[in-house]
This record gives C-alpha cells, sequence and structure tokens, in this order.
C-alpha cells in the first residue's frame, strides 16, 4: 500500500507539473525578428540578399510574430510600400524546414507518469530537428520546399494562442483529475487543389509527410521522443532528465542504426570521438552492407560535439560557425544559450538564426491519413548574438557518397585550419580507423550498450555541457 501511495503522489505531481509546463509554453510570443536589408542572409547553405538595384512590389512579412526588415530601427510590417530582394524565396525556405517542438498529451512515456515533454526536452527537440533536415536532403534534395509553405501567416500563431486561452483551465484540471478530454486541432488544413501536381510532387508530399512521421510523439516512432528516451536510457538518461549536444548526438545515432522502416537502410550516422572524425571509420559505415542485401553505399549523416570555449564561447570561432552554416551539406547545429537549446539553421552578420522548440503544442497523431502539417513547420525566424551562444553544441552534415564525404572533409578541414585564431582547429579529419590510434572499434561493432566503456569516458568529459532546461 505504501508503494501504491508513492506511486499515487508521483503521478499527482507529474500531473501537476505537466499542466504548469503546458500553460507556461503554450503561448506563441509576438516578438518580431530584424533583418538587415545590406547583409546577406544564410540559410543552411543557400543565400538570400534582400536588397537588390530594382524595386518589387511588398511581400508579405511574417505578420506578427515573424520577421522583419530594418536599416534605421523601422520594422516590416510599417514598410508595407515597396521592399528589394528575394524575401518571398527565404521564407518559403525557411518554413520548409521541419520544426519539433514540446507537445502535450502525447502517449505516457514507458516507465514514467510524463505525458509532456515540456521543460526538459528542448534539446532531444533540436536533436530530431537536426535529423530531420538530414532526412530531408536524403529524401527530397536542398532544392525542395512545401508548395504550402507561404500559407503560414499571422492567423496560424494566433489561432495557437487563442487555442491555447481556451484549453488552460481545462486542461489543468483534465491533468489534476486523470480527465483525458480529445484534444482540439489548432485549426482546420487548408491545402490548395493538388489535381495539378505532377509525379514529382506526389512524391515529394509522401516523403515529407513521411518524414514528419517518424518524429511523431508515439512509441513507435522510429525517431519519436519516446524511442529517443528508451535508447538514452542505455546511457543512464530517463524521461524528465536533461540531455546535452554530445549525448543526444549518441542517441540519435543508435537510434537510426535501430530504425526498421526499410527506407532508412540507406542513411548511417557518425558520431566524431574526441573531435575527431576518423575517415575509414566513416566510409566503413558507407560502405556496410545493407539488410536487405541491396548494393551502393549509404548516405551518412556525420555528427560533431564540440565546445566553442570555456565558460563562454569564444569569438574567435564565429567565423568557422557562420563558413560551417553556408555549407549546404550542413543539416544545422544543436546548441542554444544557457538553459535553453535550440536549432541553429543559419545567420546574417553575427547573430545566428534559429528554431526554437520551446513552444508547448498539442499532441498531433501521425498515423492516420492526411494529418495536419502546420504545427510541424515554423511560420517565423528568430535571431540571437553569436556571444549569447552556449560553448556547447553539436554540427552535422550529411554525404550522400563516398566522394562526396572526402570533398567535404577536405573542405571543412581548409575552414577549420583558416577560420580560428585558436591554436588547435575545433576537430579534425584524421585518415584511417579510430583503432589505429588505440581507441575505441567503431560503433557498428557495439551489441547492447548505447555507448562502448572508451565513449562513455569519454563523455563524462562533458557533463558541463548539460543545459539546465526550465
Amino acid at each position: 500500500m505504501e508503494a501504491t501511495g508513492t506511486d499515487e503522489v508521483e503521478k499527482i505531481k507529474s500531473k501537476f507539473m505537466s499542466a504548469w509546463h503546458n500553460m507556461k509554453y503554450s503561448w506563441v510570443l509576438k516578438t518580431k525578428t530584424y533583418f538587415s536589408r545590406n547583409s546577406p542572409v544564410f540559410l543552411l547553405g543557400k543565400c538570400y540578399h534582400f536588397k537588390t538595384e530594382g524595386e518589387y512590389r511588398a511581400l508579405h512579412s511574417f505578420q506578427s510574430s515573424s520577421a522583419a526588415l530594418s536599416t534605421d530601427g523601422s520594422n516590416f510590417d510599417q514598410l508595407n510600400t515597396e521592399i528589394s530582394g528575394n524575401v518571398e524565396e527565404f521564407r518559403r525556405d525557411f518554413i520548409s524546414r521541419i520544426w519539433l517542438t514540446y507537445r502535450e498529451e502525447f502517449p505516457q512515456i514507458q516507465g514514467s507518469a510524463l505525458t509532456t515533454d515540456c521543460g526538459w526536452g528542448c534539446t532531444l527537440r533540436t536533436g530530431q530537428m537536426l535529423l530531420a533536415q538530414g532526412l530531408m536532403l536524403h529524401f527530397l534534395g536542398r532544392a525542395w520546399v512545401w508548395p504550402e509553405a507561404l500559407d503560414m501567416d499571422s492567423s496560424d500563431s494566433e489561432s495557437w494562442t487563442s487555442s491555447t486561452v481556451r484549453k488552460l483551465t481545462a486542461s489543468f484540471e483534465a491533468s489534476l483529475t486523470a480527465e483525458r478530454e480529445p484534444k482540439i486541432l489548432p485549426r482546420p488544413q487548408r491545402r490548395p487543389a493538388r489535381r495539378d501536381w505532377d509525379v514529382t510532387e506526389m512524391r515529394n508530399e509522401v516523403y515529407h509527410r513521411k518524414i514528419i512521421s517518424w518524429f511523431g510523439d508515439s512509441p513507435l516512432a522510429a525517431f519519436g521522443l519516446h524511442q529517443l528516451i528508451e535508447h538514452g536510457k542505455k546511457s543512464g538518461k530517463v524521461a524528465g532528465d536533461w540531455y546535452g549536444p554530445a549525448v543526444v548526438a549518441h542517441i540519435l545515432r543508435k537510434a537510426v542504426e535501430e530504425a526498421r522502416d526499410p527506407e532508412l537502410e540507406g542513411v548511417t550516422v557518425y558520431v566524431a570521438q574526441d573531435c575527431t572524425v576518423y575517415s575509414s571509420d566513416v566510409i566503413d559505415r558507407q560502405c556496410s552492407v545493407m539488410d536487405s542485401g541491396k548494393g551502393g553505399t549509404k548516405a551518412v549523416i556525420i555528427l560533431v560535439p564540440v565546445r566553442l570555449g570555456g565558460e563562454r564561447t569564444n569569438t574567435d570561432y564565429l567565423e568557422f560557425v557562420k563558413g560551417i552554416l553556408s555549407l549546404e551539406y550542413c543539416v544545422g547545429i544543436i546548441g542554444g544559450k544557457p538553459k535553453q537549446s535550440y536549432y541553429f539553421a543559419g545567420f546574417q552578420d553575427d547573430s545566428l538564426i534559429y528554431m526554437d522548440p520551446h513552444y508547448c503544442q498539442s499532441f498531433v497523431d501521425v498515423s492516420i491519413k492526411d494529418f495536419p502539417l502546420e504545427s510541424f513547420h515554423c511560420p517565423s525566424p528568430k535571431k540571437m548574438s553569436f556571444k549569447k551562444m552556449d560553448p556547447s553544441c553539436t554540427i552535422g552534415f550529411y554525404c550522400r557518397t563516398v566522394q562526396d564525404f572526402e570533398k567535404a572533409s577536405e573542405e571543412i578541414t581548409k575552414m577549420l585550419n583558416s577560420s580560428s585564431k585558436e591554436k588547435y582547429p575545433l576537430f579534425t579529419f584524421v585518415k584511417g580507423h579510430s583503432r589505429d590510434y588505440d581507441f575505441a572499434s567503431s560503433p557498428l561493432h557495439e551489441e547492447n550498450d548505447l555507448f562502448s566503456e572508451d565513449e562513455k569516458k569519454r563523455l563524462k568529459r562533458f557533463s558541463t555541457e548539460e543545459f539546465v532546461l526550465l
């Protein structure tokens, strides 16, 4: 009876905290992001210029919660006559990236009473976004954009907020009484007629939905929160714990290794060891035989956990970070600022462009046909000064072929050697296998544990990287 009483207390405590976090993170902040018209904007390898010689008809702004352009302090909403450049192309590209945020009222996480990740899951969410971008490059290519991206406007964010207002009291009471009322979807899905779509567009739409479904908040989703937490348990992490960028990198590797969808056989993940990428280990992964017996090599997503300084980020690394984000095979950076994790995807001048997972949205069942897509796409970018960036982060790259990897390693090595004033580069590419340097053998040979013993020892060095997620 005593154990049962303790369990009940834990459940009530969990429900109370869930209700508080759901309330705290359910508001869409009405903040504006300002972009200069005089500086280029980079987004995952693509460059956009908002200033040209000609003048064009004013494009729709990002509305109340989104980006604004300014050179003199005035905001974009007020510049509603004429502007310059390809803002619309940038909007379409940014909104097309997959956005993964806190969710509430998803199926209970095994071994806990949690039905939300509010307040603790933001690093896992940023890791999901990075992996999602790698899969988008693999299945859709960098040129792909969501045809409905520009349908996202302020009404989306406003509807999320108004929906939250309606749900606050009911959600709080239901959380305490264990009632599970059906959640109201943010808004009805709008979509244009598709009769004119060609075969390629239809195929892309299928993969767009499939990629999102892999990140669904259900126990069966290959890269959903439930599966990531299960993999994290093997490193001593449980639901509700704080996760750092290095730990998340290894969890993502294990999740891809364990994925059973045949579509994912052609993708593998490699995590750098002690800030070193061993080229032969990467190539071995790319050339490993697929379960289906198909020939050819695998694409690889390379994750490199690094520190950009000691207690604070060293500004000498700014040019390198900007150089990385200007490469088309970069899939972003899992990072953030102290106490919060963000997914960095671009920059303008000395500010980083990111997507923020700290919004609590309703659970979406991605197993149903034509599930709503809007809440998986961010209507507005945010910017942050590089100086505020937490030094702990994980950088990601995607290479489709061995030749792509060799080319990328050469290009990044040149960037590493030229962009920093530090004596030693942030990380290195080394020919040969890790075993040639007396390190642990390739993670391909690991059996039951998420990390090898050497990896566990190395991860202890990253103990200071853990974000205090509030």
